[in-house]
């Protein structure tokens, strides 16, 4: 399979090419990128079968050109709200293959709706494919498959262990904290009481999480919110949620604010953000038995005929082991991408289509042991064993 890796050389595509290469099944790999001379750099660091070019997304033209006599396009090139839509559009009008990180609700809305046009093209396309969204789906998918009865459907996880990795090619105002300022402002699509709706964000939701004391979050832009229902539309409710990391604090509160009384431009309140993150000090909080996990789902439903819920967290308990570990933002949303790669050149996933990770086509325990195998490779854990990483709990 020939690989056309759009923002390939970044902070987050970076871990899906240095995995990807040494797939048996991948052929080439193309890192396109507006910063040539940053991803030829990082293509000379890998083998033989990694090149690079360059590409602006924005040139229509250009970008067909790049797709020509490729299998497979990754697409990790943010901010996806303008660049998710036109990308899987071209991959379809050129017999591509497509997957992406795409963590904007908007676009993800309207690339599912293009759905048709891939089944017609007999294109698989995977539309969110890294952590949040990504691995978050499947752990709520998890807890789904627990229940005989879902209501309510949570993905979650702490912003305060969200960092972004400092080696990229990428220059200029950081997409994912332009990413974090778009769904933090202005109005974001969730479902609840059985339809979508469109609410101000960073509004408090309690979360009564199986096995915990409830504790606190805001709802967060984000396509699992949407896609979830689009998937089950039995749900009555589907919410993503952030905790930890000052999300609920009064300065950032005040700099959304700003925002949306177009006092302070997206671009100045990232840089902004940017800054009192570098200058403040965060307490380290230790990952006791009680406190909120890293990354969750949460289903609610019922089960045997009586109200049940069950959360499913990954390395929910191994933040310390992560720490060491050195497994930063950029791993664990580049290597589920890099994983999805190898599912596609081995066969494996080849039903036509624009999927979003928990539509049915992933087997959820297979695949994040697959995820858990390729950080095993990387960081050194102690274990990668799904039952050490994976952490299931019950109300019952």
């Amino acid at each position: 399979m020939r690989v056309l890796a759009i923002g390939g050389s970044g902070g987050m595509g970076q871990f899906a090419v240095r995995a990807a290469q040494h797939f048996q099944n991948v052929e080439q790999i193309v890192v396109a990128d507006l910063n040539v001379g940053g991803a030829r750099d990082f293509a000379d660091q890998l083998n033989e079968k990694v090149s690079a070019v360059p590409l602006d997304v924005s040139d229509r033209a250009a970008l067909h050109s790049a797709l020509v006599g490729m299998d497979l396009v990754v697409n990790t090139c943010g901010p996806f709200f303008r660049f998710g839509v036109p990308i899987l559009e071209a991959a379809i009008a050129n017999g591509c293959h497509y997957l992406d990180i795409c963590d904007d609700w908007e676009p993800t809305v309207a690339m599912l709706q293009l759905d048709h046009a891939a089944k017609t093209a007999g294109i698989c396309a995977t539309v969110g494919l890294g952590a949040s969204p990504g691995v978050s789906n499947l752990l709520a998918l998890l807890a789904m498959q627990e229940l005989d009865h879902v209501s309510n459907v949570y993905t979650g996880w702490d912003v305060g262990g969200a960092k972004p990795e400092e080696h990229s090619s990428q220059q200029g105002t950081n997409a994912a904290m332009l990413h974090g300022i778009e769904q933090m402002t202005g109005k974001v699509k969730i479902f609840r009481g059985g339809e979508y709706e469109l609410v101000k964000p960073l509004e408090s939701v309690t979360v009564a999480y199986p096995g915990l004391r409830p504790f606190k979050a805001s709802i967060f832009g984000h396509p699992e919110a949407i896609s979830f229902p689009h998937n089950y539309p039995e749900l009555k409710e589907s919410m993503n949620l952030a905790h930890g990391g000052g999300i609920d604090s009064w300065q950032l509160k005040a700099i959304m604010r700003l925002v949306d009384w177009g006092l302070l431009s997206r671009v100045r309140a990232a840089s902004l953000l940017t800054w009192v993150e570098r200058n403040s000090e965060v307490a380290l909080r230790g990952q006791g038995s009680d406190e909120p996990p890293v990354m969750y789902g949460l289903a609610i439903g019922s089960k045997k005929g009586q109200a049940a819920s069950v959360g499913v967290s990954f390395m929910g308990s191994a933040t310390e082991e992560a720490e060491d570990s050195a497994i930063g933002m950029g791993a664990i949303t580049g290597i589920p991408l890099a994983c999805g790669i190898k599912m596609l050149a081995d066969g494996s996933w080849r039903e036509p289509g624009v999927f979003s990770p928990e539509a049915g086509h992933i087997e959820p325990r297979q695949f994040l042991s697959d995820v858990l195998e390729q950080l095993g490779d990387m960081a050194e854990l102690d274990s990668v064993a799904f039952n050490d990483q994976v952490a299931i709990s019950r109300s019952w």
